[in-house]
């Protein structure tokens, strides 16, 4: 038969013992007592060890040489062993099992209990007894009563004052959070504004109305044949031409390739006496040389009106102002009421489109500039002036007030001034209510027990008010302020 065996150590006692054998899954449980060690296990641990191992359904053995503990064991029926394999090998003896005898119930239990004399106080039969205890029972009840039912309001107005501070500010923008040595980040604001402006056109120019045309002698400087494709350019310092017709030079040295030319741009400047130009673009130049071995003509141009360059400033001035007024009411409209705008920071962020109409070089009587700008601004958010203010506040709150209410003004003392560092400084007040704090306990005190209209006349005496307290009681008939103190509620406003 499976046996789980638990060897014991010096340390162990009734509850480690009895822990460990809750693990054991087999029908014996044999402990081995150490051969050189005490194992402090009393005899009524022993029958509670038996018992357990009883509620495992699992039979209890111990191997041990120890007297005491072989005689304890035996006289609890526990089966004692010289060894493990002893214990293996020999059938253990039955458990014993105590059986209590059974009684069968009386039956004549019922009959004795009516035989019994019936037992009443003699204070019930004595009326002169029974009256004064109604009478001290009534009076505990309404004595109760009086105590824990009537309860009473109290309305305070105490003194209330101005607190009132003034602190530097700096707004910078490389902060990120409020401090109380009066740090506050300095937000960013942007803002896209676009718009359109029109101003009649002062100034005058030309307008070309053809191209100069002429021809280009092409001249081989090498001993093998040229190719010169259509749109070849040919240079007379700044005025350029390009070739309208392809053409092939002859191999040798000297071999010439006339091809007809025409102006990039049109307008008089294309008309060039002969022998002007000098030079191809490209590598076309290290193979061939170019001239004109005829003057260029053709190129005609008229007066017209155009936009001048003071034209394109005033429109741009014009449209600038105009943006710029947009931006502002834009950024009123975003920004909170109590929001302080750094009116220094204010400038164009970037500038997203500029379009003229006519461009440049061309005619027209009306020039039309449109345009996109992006705009920044540096402000102060309402809400961390407040967090500010409030730090000061509390840090010169005086002894024995509190705050009236949460809300806080602050309203600025000096204008922002920009520092070389980016950051803005100026100076502000901070300002809130404050009221002289009431100890509720002490007023509970003061009045209880006493009549409403004495309790407000002792309250009148004793504490700082602005005006006359004012005392309601629940009952409304109920003639005295409640004598437990808490079923006087104290409020104050």
């Amino acid at each position: 038969m499976k046996t789980q065996i638990i060897t014991l150590e010096s340390h162990d006692d009734l509850i480690s013992v009895r822990d460990r054998m809750s693990w054991a899954k087999t029908p014996r449980i044999l402990l081995v007592w150490p051969k050189y060690e005490d194992v402090k296990l009393r005899q009524v641990d022993l029958k509670v060890l038996q018992r357990h191992a009883a509620s495992l359904g699992a039979q209890l053995g111990l191997v041990t040489r120890q007297r005491r503990v072989r005689a304890d064991a035996e006289a609890l029926g526990i089966p004692v062993f010289e060894s493990t394999g002893q214990a293996q090998r020999v059938a253990w003896p039955k458990a014993r099992r105590r059986k209590l005898p059974r009684r069968a119930p009386d039956k004549s239990l019922r009959g004795k209990r009516d035989q019994l004399p019936a037992w009443e106080e003699a204070w019930r039969a004595r009326p002169a007894v029974r009256v004064p205890a109604f009478i001290v029972g009534v009076l505990s009840v309404l004595t109760l009563v009086a105590l824990f039912i009537p309860r009473a309001r109290v309305t305070l107005s105490p003194i209330t004052e101005t607190q009132s501070v003034v602190l530097p500010v700096t707004a910078n923008p490389a902060v990120d959070q409020v401090f109380i040595t009066g740090s506050i980040p300095a937000r960013e604001k942007r803002i896209i504004v676009e718009g359109e402006q029109s101003v009649n056109v002062t100034g005058e120019g030309v307008v070309a109305q053809s191209k100069a045309q002429g021809t280009a002698e092409f001249r081989n400087l090498t001993q093998n044949a040229v190719t010169i494709p259509a749109g070849t350019i040919v240079l007379a310092n700044e005025i350029r031409f390009v070739t309208t017709e392809e053409g092939a030079v002859e191999a040798g040295v000297g071999e010439t390739l006339a091809l007809p030319i025409e102006a990039i741009e049109g307008g008089v400047a294309g008309n060039l006496d002969a022998e002007t130009i000098n030079a191809i673009e490209g590598r076309l130049g290290l193979s061939l040389s170019v001239t004109n071995p005829e003057p260029t003509e053709g190129g005609r141009e008229r007066s017209s009106v155009q936009a001048s360059d003071a034209d394109r400033t005033r429109v741009k001035n014009l449209l600038m102002k105009q943006l710029e007024s947009d931006a502002r009411k834009m950024l009123l409209n975003e920004l909170g009421a109590d929001d302080v705008l750094f009116e220094d920071t204010f400038d164009v962020s970037q500038v997203l489109s500029e379009t003229y109409d006519p461009p440049a070089g061309a005619a027209g009587a009306k020039l039309t500039l449109s345009m996109q700008v992006e705009y920044s601004v540096l402000y102060a958010n309402a809400s961390d002036l407040t967090e500010l203010a409030a730090l000061a506040l509390n840090a010169s709150l005086p002894s024995g007030f509190r705050t009236a209410s949460e809300a806080v003004s602050v309203e600025p003392v000096t204008d922002p001034v920009k520092l070389s560092d980016g950051s803005l400084r100026w100076t502000v007040r901070a300002e809130r209510e404050v009221i002289e704090q009431v100890n509720a306990m002490q007023v509970a005190q003061l009045i209880q027990g006493l009549g409403p209209s004495e309790a407000q006349s002792q309250l009148e005496k004793n504490l700082p008010l602005v005006s006359a307290p004012k005392i309601s009681m629940f009952p409304p008939w109920w003639p005295w302020v409640p004598i437990v103190p808490f079923r006087i509620e104290v409020v104050t406003q």
